[in-house]
């Protein structure tokens, strides 16, 4: 199966919110991110909870934990 492209909103300003919010979380928490991304990647549409999940008016999250701590990704 071919791999799906994961693309980053980018502000007017060519910042990327995820990104500069990526960079600044634990290494082991960008870890996990990063894995959900690749995760996303891979199964694209079909990946579910408890990695991604719809909130509403199109808008999806990715979703990983670490020691008690949530993290999403819109």
């Amino acid at each position: 199966m071919p791999k799906n492209r994961v693309v980053f909103f980018r502000d007017e300003n060519g910042s990327c919110p995820l990104l500069e919010w990526f960079h600044e979380l634990p290494v082991r928490a960008q870890d996990k991110c990063f894995l959900r991304l690749e995760r996303l990647q891979d199964l694209g549409h079909e990946l579910r909870r408890p990695e991604a999940d719809f909130l509403r008016d199109g808008v999806y999250e990715l979703r990983a934990s670490l020691e008690g701590t949530q993290y999403r990704m819109l």
